[in-house]
This record gives C-alpha cells, sequence and structure tokens, in this order.
C-alpha cells in the first residue's frame, strides 16, 4: 500500500502539519458553529514536536505526508485510578488515504508511545454528529464514555 512508513514528525514537516490543522478545522466547523470565522489555530504543534510529555507522529508515502496526529500526556482527575492519560488529537489523513486503516497506524504508533511512558489509558474528543469518525474510533476501540452537552445563553 504505496511503501507507508509511520515516524516522528520532525520541525522541518511544519509546513504541511499547518495545512493538516486547516483540513481538521474545516471539516469541524460544520459541527462546531461556535468557532471563529477566519484563520484560527487548534494547536501548537512545534512545541509537541520538541516536547516530552507528547509524541506528533505522521505516516508518509513516497516521501509525502499524508497523515498525522499527536499523543499529549495530560493529569487525569484525583479521583481516578490513573494519575495520568494521553489526549490523542490532530488526527488527520488525505482523503485518497481514507479507509486505509492510515489512522489506525497513528492510532497504534501512540498507545505504543503511551505505553512505553507507562499510560493506561488514551482518551479522545469527537463531534457527536462526526458519525464517521465515530465509526472509525470504534472501530479502533474506543467507546463513548461522557457526553459533554452545552447551551447557548441568549
Amino acid at each position: 500500500m504505496n511503501n507507508l512508513i509511520l515516524r516522528r514528525a520532525e520541525p522541518s514537516d511544519m509546513p504541511v502539519l499547518l495545512q493538516f490543522e486547516q483540513g481538521i478545522i474545516a471539516a469541524e466547523r460544520p459541527f462546531d458553529p461556535t468557532l471563529k470565522n477566519g484563520h484560527i489555530n487548534y494547536y501548537d504543534i512545534g512545541e509537541m514536536i520538541v516536547s516530552d510529555t507528547a509524541e506528533v507522529l505522521v505516516v508518509t508515502a513516497e516521501d509525502n505526508i499524508v497523515a498525522s496526529g499527536y499523543a499529549k500526556i495530560k493529569q487525569s482527575k484525583d479521583y481516578v485510578e490513573h494519575e495520568s492519560h494521553a489526549f490523542l488529537g490532530f488526527m488527520f489523513v488525505l482523503p485518497e488515504f481514507r479507509g486505509k486503516r492510515v489512522n489506525q497506524m497513528i492510532i497504534d504508533g501512540l498507545t505504543q508511545w503511551a505505553k512505553s511512558r507507562d499510560i493506561s489509558e488514551i482518551r479522545l474528543e469527537v463531534y457527536a454528529e462526526n458519525e464517521a469518525a465515530i465509526r472509525a474510533y470504534k472501530k479502533a476501540g474506543f467507546y463513548e464514555h461522557i457526553v459533554r452537552m452545552r447551551a447557548k445563553i441568549d
């Protein structure tokens, strides 16, 4: 399958990763009317690439980046069994590589990274209306846990 290679992101990958971030934002805008208009950023990708408490992975095909994702160690609530967990985000796959288990490569790599740091739980967030993403994450072993709700006050 096009010689897909999973590797750690490097600072030189930033131009492509910043484009991926905008692709994620464009895909999520229909699910979240509270996102500001115009150019916005979700992540500090450059900081995560060099951080000891985060891992940014990419998948390449013929030396071109086709997918990305990160895991970031976060402190868990005091009342749960585990001290910390890995939060996954920045999950993006170019359209022509979707449905080819590329996202699973990223999740597997991030899971291994978390395990190597004695992390026993991984979490992520997905919009409730994003049924395709929910199906993909369930297929990868995730399950719905908490439903976060909100209401606009006029």
